[in-house]
């Protein structure tokens, strides 16, 4: 895809998104992206030699090798969302391999799953394409339901698949979030000292985070601020859905807050509210990646496009997309992930 059919996928939005420029947080305050940024940032941490090393692994590899951005297939939802739920409209799905073969054909960075299904294709794969061993998720059995995630594998059977990093889920705010971030904290730890990256799955869970039928889950202030959290867990990579222009903190009358921070760092664009995301991930230093969120059927194509313009521009790191991809054929799915990471090949679309 190159960069006239993007602003024709834009349509009437392609201006606002194309010709913006962040004056409340300016791109100076920020670490960009770039085919050294990751070996810029790390050189001076306490990052082992091979965990910069794993790290790199994912950067360089597929399409988007060397460019300082990222471009993941996850596949976790079969127990994120149940199995028949995830994948009742593509049943090859349940096959793991189906999975790997997608990222690879897709052309992404790495592929992010279970233990599960990684480790029962890892023979074949694990040469041909980084893997993220998913080691905690939820289960869906419960009722009433938990807003929890349970360890489904230990960091070092992660370690025996040749795995580039591993990933979790915090739920920031949840009656378990306390337990969660303890526990990861100590996974990641261990992950570090066997060689491997970590990356976080930063969510926001509570149901408090609601008034008056509106949920507050992805507001940029709460959102942006379990980023913080997961980068001062030891993340090397966090993920996050992309924020709302909600203010959670004033709706709700919670957490600190002062009425001026927000006048001073955010606008309601959508960019902005991204690069309020990555300034709250130690200024770009550690890579925000954004979640493709749910399929949208026949508004896929344009909805993902969307989502990678305004995460590069803003200063992000890249997209991991998973239900837009599997839950579409496998050439729309291909398609997908392809135009995705033609949007961060693209050298007009610059960092605003």
């Amino acid at each position: 895809m190159n960069y006239e059919e993007i602003i024709t996928l834009l349509g009437d939005e392609a201006e606002s998104l194309l010709s913006h420029t962040c004056e409340k947080i300016p791109k100076d305050l920020i670490i960009s992206p770039g085919p050294e940024s990751v070996l810029t940032v790390l050189r001076d941490s306490n990052r082992s030699s091979r965990v910069i090393a794993n790290l790199q692994r994912l950067y360089h590899h597929g399409r988007l090798a060397g460019t300082g951005y990222l471009s993941i297939f996850p596949v976790d939802q079969g127990l994120e969302h149940t199995a028949a739920y995830s994948f009742y409209q593509q049943p090859h799905y349940f096959d793991p391999q189906a999975i790997l073969e997608m990222a690879i054909a897709g052309g992404c960075s790495g592929v992010a799953s279970t233990f599960g299904v990684l480790s029962l294709v890892s023979k074949k794969y694990q040469s041909k394409i980084p893997f993220i061993v998913k080691i905690n998720h939820s289960e869906h059995l419960t009722l009433p339901e938990l807003a929890d995630q349970l360890i489904f594998t230990s960091v070092d059977q992660a370690a025996t698949l040749g795995a580039a990093a591993i990933g979790a889920t915090v739920y920031f705010g949840s009656n378990t979030s306390h337990k969660q971030i303890e526990q990861i904290s100590r996974l990641f730890e261990r992950a570090h000292q066997l060689g491997m990256a970590t990356i976080l799955w930063c969510y926001p869970r509570n149901d408090h985070y609601k008034k008056d039928s509106q949920s507050y889950e992805e507001a940029a202030d709460v959102t942006a601020q379990a980023i913080h959290l997961g980068v001062s867990m030891g993340a090397d990579i966090v993920k996050q859905k992309m924020p709302t222009s909600l203010r959670a903190f004033q709706a709700l009358n919670f957490s600190k807050y002062d009425d001026q921070m927000y006048d001073q760092l955010l606008t309601d664009h959508p960019i902005d509210l991204v690069r309020y995301q990555v300034l709250h991930a130690y200024s770009g230093r550690i890579g925000l990646i954004n979640s493709g969120g749910e399929s949208l059927g026949e508004d896929n194509l344009r909805a993902a496009v969307r989502q990678a313009v305004i995460n590069k521009r803003a200063g992000g790191h890249g997209l991991i997309m998973g239900r837009k991809v599997f839950k579409s054929d496998w050439d729309t799915g291909v398609k997908l992930l392809r135009a995705v990471q033609d949007v961060y090949l693209e050298p007009k679309i610059t960092i605003a």
